[in-house]
């Protein structure tokens, strides 16, 4: 009879050995949730930072086209800033 109460005791305690020891796993600051977490926060800066890649190249383009193209810096000053050409005259167009 000591050894059935013995074999439940050991049984028992092994148990909440292992589940304290999930719980450590899951729930310490170097578990599974802050692992998790950190993968979707990487994930996120990573399409971040793709997005602002994408950005920047599209700059750059933009530039060289300014350096290179009058008609690039005549589009620019005309959209942009609403400058004219000596004796050109703004013609507005109201809808009705």
């Amino acid at each position: 009879m000591k050894r059935k109460k013995n074999k439940n005791y050991f049984l028992w305690f092994f148990v909440v050995l292992v589940l304290l020891s999930l719980a450590f796993l899951v729930f310490n600051s170097y578990g599974l949730l802050e692992y998790w977490k950190a993968t979707k926060r990487n994930a996120t800066i990573t399409e971040q930072i793709k997005k602002t890649e994408k950005e920047i190249n599209k700059t750059g383009l933009e530039i060289d086209s300014l350096k290179t193209s009058e008609k690039k810096i005549e589009q620019i000053a005309r959209e942009k800033y609403n400058m004219l050409k000596p004796n050109e005259e703004v013609l507005k167009v109201e809808k009705k």
